[in-house]
């Protein structure tokens, strides 16, 4: 969900819940109010933490020349930028179906996708690898 549909969807939550809190206050239930209170804020909190974590974004820019990571949220926070040369795309099994990928260059390591799941990063390793099968083709000289 993005823009409009999640300001509905935490607003048709809060109405909901808000005004059966408030029926049942009106009818003699007066604790019903501050709980639900609490537990809307705990969801809006909830969600605004899920909403700001999916927020992340990684650009990966392969060239003959150079691969380029550019992490952020709203705008760029970190870059990285070698030489396709000397850079090597690494792919390390921590556990018995997730893996880390990432470049490494240098000394220097940086992890792309590490925000994804076990199926989207065998998808992403598999572009990248096919990206990079492709680049190596190429004749440098062109």
């Amino acid at each position: 969900m993005n823009g409009w549909q999640r300001v509905f969807f935490l607003l048709s939550i809060f109405i909901l819940c808000g005004g059966i809190a408030v029926i049942f206050y009106f009818v003699g239930a007066t604790m019903i109010l501050p709980f639900a209170g609490i537990e809307l804020a705990a969801v809006f909190l909830a969600f605004y933490l899920n909403f700001k974590w999916s927020e992340q974004k990684e650009l990966v820019t392969l060239s003959l020349d150079h691969v380029v990571v550019e992490k952020g949220r709203k705008q760029k926070e970190y870059t990285w930028r070698e030489f396709r040369t000397f850079t090597a795309f690494e792919i390390n099994k921590i556990k018995k179906d997730e893996i880390n990928l990432g470049f490494k260059s240098k000394g220097q390591a940086v992890l792309v996708g590490d925000f994804l799941n076990a199926d989207d990063k065998q998808e992403l390793q598999y572009e990248i690898s096919k990206i990079i099968n492709h680049l190596n083709e190429l004749n440098p000289s062109l």
